[in-house]
């Protein structure tokens, strides 16, 4: 098994998780040596090569693939392009799970629609409808995900307990009166609403 390009799977698909040097160690059955210099050697690869939009971030001694700030604006064109107003069938899927199920983490989420579902959690917590809400005492300490007031006012709810199916949701969406360009504001969100940073975007973090 080619150790690096194993290795840059597992960070996609754990996406604004990422993964910590022990889990890397464990998963990959290496040293933290010779993950130190996989690391080392993919933030080279993605980082000389010109032709890649990714790099390699550490965040909170955890280590994610990320866009590079070479290409932040595209990226924020399409985040508030007419191809990201709506939500896909995915993505609201991913949201019901959320909105029902929450407070839980990214794995969880993964494990309910057995796909990995790290992009689509990335586009709701950058359209406020999620937010994080701490973090889970299981190993790693990933991120607790819930929605916000700003998801209970896009979809016309006034508590928890009004939640629509799936595919009441849909239909919500496609009511003309809801609008994705009109983005919430801090205190609907608590002040998490996604941002973009230099490299890559994700919650505000305290």
């Amino acid at each position: 098994m080619n150790k690096k390009g194993a290795l840059e799977s597992l960070l996609f698909v754990a996406g604004d998780d990422g993964l910590s040097m022990d889990e890397i160690t464990s998963l990959l059955e290496v040293t933290t040596l010779e993950a130190q210099n996989l690391l080392a050697e993919m933030r080279a690869s993605h980082n000389e090569n010109s032709q890649s939009g990714l790099t390699l971030i550490e965040t909170r001694k955890r280590f994610q693939l990320a866009t590079k700030k070479d290409y932040a604006e595209l990226v924020k064109m399409y985040a508030v392009s007419p191809f990201a107003t709506h939500l896909s069938q995915a993505a609201l899927e991913t949201l019901a799970i959320i909105a029902y199920k929450q407070p839980l983490t990214r794995m969880e989420i993964d494990q309910i629609r057995g796909v990995q579902s790290a992009g689509l959690v990335q586009r709701l917590l950058l359209r406020g409808l999620i937010k994080e809400i701490g973090r889970s005492e299981t190993p790693g300490r990933p991120i607790i995900y819930g929605t916000t007031d700003y998801f209970m006012n896009y979809f016309g709810l006034t508590t928890i307990d009004d939640l629509p199916n799936v595919d009441e949701l849909f239909q919500m969406q496609d009511n003309e009166s809801f609008d994705l360009f009109d983005f919430p504001s801090d205190d609907e969100t608590d002040g998490q609403l996604a941002f973009f940073k230099d490299d890559l975007i994700l919650p505000e973090q305290e």
